[in-house]
């Protein structure tokens, strides 16, 4: 069974940082590039940053660039979200997938697998 299992999300003050971590099982981690998305009512989805399957591609979304940090650990089945200054607009489930390709330095999703999320919340 496919599983994409997200955890660390929690309440944070603006500013603050947090990891979230995405634990693979049930499929070839090391076969997949992996991407965080995260989930707002009124935002809609927003990709924020992927990985290419060996970490040697990495893409982040404007909003995020400079203050998140993808990685991932292939013997441990395991992708990371590293946030730094975080904003209140940060404030969303963020969902891991597997899936997706990188050409020429762009990401193009295409996802195969779905974690449930993990709640974000920036707020003082």
């Amino acid at each position: 069974e496919v599983q994409l299992v997200e955890s660390g999300g929690g309440l944070v003050q603006p500013g603050g940082s947090l990891r979230v971590s995405c634990a693979a099982s049930g499929f070839s981690f090391d076969d997949y590039a992996m991407s965080w998305v995260r989930q707002t009512p009124g935002k809609g989805l927003e990709w924020v940053s992927a990985i290419s399957w060996n970490g040697d591609n990495t893409y982040y979304a404007a909003s995020v660039q400079g203050r998140f940090t993808i990685s991932r650990d292939n013997a441990k089945n395991t992708l990371y979200l590293q946030m730094n200054v975080l904003e209140a607009e940060d404030t969303a489930v963020y969902r891991c997938n597997a899936g997706g390709t990188f050409r020429s330095g762009n990401y193009l999703p295409n996802p195969r697998f779905w974690g449930q999320g993990t709640q974000v919340t920036v707020s003082a």
